[in-house]
């Protein structure tokens, strides 16, 4: 099978494209022709052999896939069932989707709604999921439209992209937060009513609490600019926190939280079980539609992926980028 297939060997990472022996991959219930997978900042790391994200070697990187059941020992998927994985530690401690066939766990594998492509699939991806997640985990806190504006860090990126699409598709005045003012456009195509520069929210603190301004935030970026987010936060309201790219530090005090009553909630797309998985592409099945999906992607093929896996790194990928891993 071709894909790519990161070794370690003296200390040295290498990351190279080719033929894989099937006869390598790892046990599992369900065997998987991959079609699809796509590009996250996890990815970028893995596949251009930095640190952080791969645990155990050799590995097939890409932590999402998309494709058709090829053989299944477990009740519940059989040949012929179009599937997904999103996170459940592929790249990290499994085997995952830049590779043209894949066994995994039925644990992880979710049914790919039918709404949805597989290509579709993996335009929302981990990257989608966790966007889903954190709407979610906002309004079990309390969040309904009508109230204060909602704000979307990394507004241009894979997660803050779909993150405004579906605030602004559940009527919640979006307010998008980028480094990348010339994504304005895009960013309003998506349902932003107002675009602001990123450094007005990571600006250095000039006192504990700021004016109250969101009624709750999606962060993806961290540090300085999750930050920000908690000192503005109206009174009883959350952040929804899924990214470090702007650091893993957090530089705050307790004062917004035992004043102000403001929550910091912690969302993890990787280990979530399996029954709330379905419910979550259930949500997303029900809000994105498709033609939304082709206009924030991006297509390139498995040999593209060390150029592209570079410019996730360095914040210059727009949107969602998928990767056609089965060819013809």
């Amino acid at each position: 099978m071709r894909g790519w297939l990161v070794t370690k060997s003296d200390g040295r990472v290498e990351s190279r494209f080719g033929e894989i022996d099937a006869a390598w991959l790892p046990a599992g219930d369900v065997l998987v022709r991959v079609q699809w997978s796509s590009l996250n900042y996890k990815d970028g790391l893995a596949i251009t052999g930095a640190p952080g994200v791969i645990r155990a070697f050799p590995m097939v990187p890409g932590i999402d896939l998309a494709g058709v059941v090829e053989e299944s020992s477990v009740a519940g998927f059989a040949a012929g069932d179009l599937v997904a994985v999103t996170g459940c530690g592929l790249s990290e401690k499994h085997w995952g989707g830049y590779a043209e066939v894949a066994r995994v766990p039925a644990s992880f594998l979710v049914p790919v709604p039918g709404v949805f492509s597989a290509r579709q699939a993996m335009a929302i991806g981990t990257a989608g999921f966790t966007a889903m997640q954190c709407v979610d985990a906002l309004e079990r806190h309390g969040l309904r439209p009508g109230g204060r504006e909602v704000v979307v860090t990394g507004a241009a990126g894979g997660v803050g992209s779909i993150a405004v699409a579906l605030l602004a598709k559940k009527g919640y005045r979006v307010v998008a937060s980028t480094g990348r003012l010339e994504e304005a456009e895009y960013l309003r195509g998506l349902g932003a009513a107002e675009v602001m520069d990123r450094a007005e929210l990571s600006a250095p603190a000039t006192r504990p609490m700021e004016s109250e301004r969101w009624g709750g935030a999606v962060d993806t970026v961290g540090g300085d600019t999750l930050a920000g987010l908690i000192r503005t936060l109206g009174h009883g309201c959350a952040v929804a926190a899924c990214g470090l790219a702007g650091g893993v530090s957090l530089q705050t005090t307790v004062l917004p939280f035992i004043l102000r009553g403001v929550s910091l909630l912690g969302v993890n797309s990787v280990e979530v079980e399996n029954a709330e998985r379905r419910r979550i592409w259930g949500l997303l099945a029900d809000l994105l539609g498709r033609d939304l999906l082709d206009s924030l992607t991006t297509e390139i093929g498995l040999e593209e992926l060390p150029e592209w896996g570079e410019k996730v790194l360095r914040g210059q990928v727009r949107g969602r980028v998928v990767v056609r891993v089965l060819e013809g």
